[in-house]
């Protein structure tokens, strides 16, 4: 076996460093912090995320939202989030529609919102299980009434 440098190896092959595999939890904690950075950085949001098509939801971009934040992050990107779209934050976070509406979305803030507030609504959605207003929440979405309300609005 022939020992070559770093740099001679990245003369033949992309090396990229190993991380160990986030979790949920850790994942969302980290986004969390990068938002808590400059808590008074006014970031964009989302609008009216709950109006759109479900397709046009999750291809949702917004330059300089907190979806931005966490994928100018390498660490986030090399955890596996892909883009900054909705879409893709709610698969790589693991976040129910609601959670990420809650972090993302203008109607709770207006057009642009402080880091500090997106980070805790990142904290927010952490514990997801814990709060009895969460397990409200998901045991009314999961009603066929809203369900079929939900699906038409989509």
């Amino acid at each position: 076996m022939k020992y070559q440098t770093l740099e001679e190896l990245n003369a033949v092959a992309e090396v990229e460093p190993s991380f160990p595999a986030m979790t949920r939890t850790q994942r969302l904690e980290h986004w969390a912090m990068l938002l808590e950075r400059n808590p008074e950085r006014c970031i964009v949001a989302f609008p009216g995320t709950e109006y759109m098509t479900l397709d046009v939801r999750h291809k949702g971009q917004c330059v300089g939202s907190a979806l931005s934040i966490a994928f100018a992050d390498p660490v986030l990107r090399a955890q596996g989030l892909k883009d900054d779209t909705y879409g893709e934050a709610k698969r790589f976070f693991e976040l129910a529609e609601w959670q990420l509406h809650a972090i993302v979305c203008h109607c709770h803030v207006g057009a642009t919102m402080k880091a500090g507030w997106a980070a805790v609504q990142v904290r927010s959605a952490i514990d997801k299980d814990s709060k009895l207003f969460s397990k409200l929440r998901e045991a009314i979405a999961r009603r066929p009434v809203f369900r079929i309300l939900t699906h038409l609005r989509e």
